[in-house]
């Protein structure tokens, strides 16, 4: 890890809407430059795709990706990460269960 990107201290912050634009062919490598210099970036309201579609952009620059979901809206991210988990949470007593990919 370089220098910058560890000593970083501001996130971003995106809602799906805006993400729509920032993942667009002309934005989305800038997008992944802002990224990279955050210690965080959280994707809020965001559709499956959108979640698949940052996952994909993430892994392109050569990063490992981990996505964990809990749902069938999180499938697709999953797929394009190269370390998927799904969770699902069975029953009133808490029982975990978890399936790897």
């Amino acid at each position: 890890m370089n220098s910058k990107r560890a000593s970083a201290q501001f996130a971003v912050v995106i809602d799906g809407k805006a993400l729509s634009y920032a993942l667009s062919e002309t934005l989305s490598p800038q997008f992944l430059r802002v990224g990279l210099r955050c210690k965080a970036v959280v994707c809020c309201r965001v559709s499956p795709l959108q979640k698949a579609q940052v996952t994909a952009l993430v892994r392109s620059h050569g990063d490992t990706t981990l996505a964990i979901g809990d749902g069938a809206n999180d499938v697709g991210m999953i797929q394009k990460a190269h370390i998927g988990e799904f969770w699902v949470v069975c029953g009133g007593s808490g029982t975990v269960e978890v399936r790897g990919r």
